[in-house]
């Protein structure tokens, strides 16, 4: 009999059960990368991701409906509340460029959105919306801003109140039905309250007054001056004492459709 062979060295491997082990640590990565990114997927994607799931890791029942939580988008994606705040200040500006855009209007002479007390003021300048010495909005763009300003109110709360105030500039009304700045003022704010109510505000909401040439922005001695007194206001404002603070935040809501 011949001499038995001796049998060859094997090299030694890595015991079975590490390598089954490694395959599952690399689907639980896939599973959590998967479950990061369903945070920002939009819901054809995420049912997509769990089916794959459904049959790579057999983890969810067949026809399981796979929703992201609103809570988990906040906190992946966070929105600051100001920059929230200042896109709803952005809608309502908007509106008020369009008609600069319409009307043309040189830097001196266009329409302003600024902040009040316990509110907001849109600040028309007369010749946007009249002709010298007049009390009558014939321009179709003013009218169609007016028209826009009108939705928005529409959607303001309750105790939200609008007023409505003409200015003049000191020179006397020429060649005008106006006896002084104080006609010619409260007309026009008239005027605007007029329009607004066709546009179906509510006249509870509005009131309309004239303070003729006894509140200047800027000076009477120049002729740019005078073009910026002569201007019509809608100041914006809440009419509960206890509900000044959230005034600001209700008309930019109404402003966005919110």
């Amino acid at each position: 009999m011949g001499k038995k062979c001796p049998e060859p060295d094997c090299p030694k491997c890595l015991p079975g059960w590490l390598a089954a082990f490694g395959d599952l640590m690399s689907l639980l990565l896939c599973f959590f990368v998967l479950l990061l990114s369903m945070s920002t997927m939009d819901a054809k994607k995420v049912a997509e991701a769990a089916a794959s799931l459904n049959g790579a890791l057999s983890v969810l029942e067949g026809g399981t409906k796979v929703k992201v939580s609103p809570e988990r988008q906040q906190e992946t994606t966070p929105i600051d509340a100001e920059d929230e705040q200042a896109q709803k200040m952005k809608t309502l500006k908007r509106t008020v460029i369009e008609l600069n855009e319409m009307s043309k209007a040189e830097e001196g002479g266009k329409a302003t959105l600024e902040e009040a007390e316990n509110g907001f003021m849109i600040r028309l300048p007369a010749k946007l919306l009249f002709k010298r010495g007049s009390a009558k909005i014939e321009d179709d763009d003013a009218l169609l801003f007016l028209k826009r300003i009108a939705l928005i109110i529409q959607k303001l709360p309750a105790n939200m109140r609008i007023h409505v105030i003409g200015h003049t500039d000191d020179s006397k009304p020429l060649h005008s039905p106006f006896r002084d700045n104080w006609e010619l003022s409260a007309a026009r704010a008239i005027s605007v309250v007029k329009v607004l109510i066709k546009n179906r505000v509510k006249p509870k909401l509005l009131t309309a007054c004239g303070k003729a040439e006894f509140d200047p922005v800027a000076s009477n001695l120049t002729e740019a001056g005078k073009e910026k007194n002569r201007r019509v206001e809608l100041y914006f404002f809440s009419q509960d004492e206890d509900d000044k603070e959230s005034a600001k935040k209700s008309i930019l809501d109404a402003a966005s459709g919110g």
